[in-house]
């Protein structure tokens, strides 16, 4: 933070290599805030992780940030734009659970999706287009289910179904709200392979995730919450007991931490 002219407080400006700046952000479920006065800064061509307790405003601050809910206050800027200039470079893959799995769609039409953005909801999609999003299909291991309805899959085919949309759009930001949340092991490696491609193709990954113990293995950056911002930076130097114990409380048994501890001193 630094001093202004008329003696208040201002926020620093995002670094130029943000994908994702939040600034001042607070949303509130009746009187009672959900997140609150939060700053956060997820870094380009980085695996980023949001972490916290059940609770703790880490959906809330990915959706208040593109949008699909309301927020009180706050400023979002992606790769240093206003949200509103940039959301072409933006794909997100919301949480399977508030999906209507029973909508009467296929894999393939759930896919192209991904692509109106291209061409409008009432354009017509092209041989090449059509061709991309089987090539997504692959890419998460279901062209084999590209004619079957979504409902008849299980949670883990669903959630790689919802990726390979996201991958459909080409995007530069990628959102991902509990991707690895009941799905199988197979799956999970799956789509964390997937990211880290994107990673090595010079695009960014923020996600909410729940698994402490698979933080070190899967993300470079970190950034834990509980309501309010508690710290943030490279998982290396941010991902510690002490930070850890000052997210969750007592909700986290000491030996726990003291295991994550370990884990990161060895590294």
């Amino acid at each position: 933070m630094v001093a202004a002219q008329d003696g208040r407080i201002a926020q620093e400006p995002p670094p130029s290599d943000a994908a994702l700046a939040v600034r001042g952000l607070t949303v509130s479920y009746g009187e009672k805030p959900a997140v609150f006065s939060v700053d956060a800064t997820f870094p380009a061509k980085t695996m980023s992780a949001i972490i916290g307790p059940n609770g703790a405003g880490k959906s809330t601050l990915l959706k208040a940030a593109l949008g699909v809910i309301p927020r009180l206050s706050g400023e979002i800027l992606v790769f240093g734009k206003p949200i509103d200039q940039a959301r072409d470079r933006i794909a997100y893959v919301p949480q399977r659970a508030s999906v209507d799995w029973d909508f009467p769609t296929t894999v393939l039409d759930v896919v192209q999706m991904g692509l109106y953005r291209k061409v409008g909801l009432l354009g017509r999609l092209s041989g090449a287009m059509a061709a991309r999003a089987r090539d997504c299909l692959a890419r998460v291991g279901m062209q084999d289910f590209a004619h079957r309805q979504i409902g008849q899959l299980s949670g883990g085919q669903q959630q790689r179904v919802f990726l390979a949309r996201a991958l459909a759009q080409d995007a530069d930001l990628y959102l991902l709200d509990e991707p690895f949340a009941g799905v199988d092991a197979a799956t999970e490696r799956a789509i964390i392979d997937v990211l880290k491609t994107l990673q090595s193709e010079g695009k960014a990954v923020v996600a909410v995730h729940h698994d402490l113990s698979t933080v070190r293995d899967y993300f470079d950056h970190v950034f834990l919450i509980n309501v309010r911002r508690i710290a943030e930076g490279p998982v290396a130097t941010t991902f510690t007991a002490e930070t850890l114990q000052a997210t969750y409380g007592g909700r986290l048994a000491a030996t726990h931490l003291d295991e994550l501890a370990v884990a990161g001193g060895a590294q």
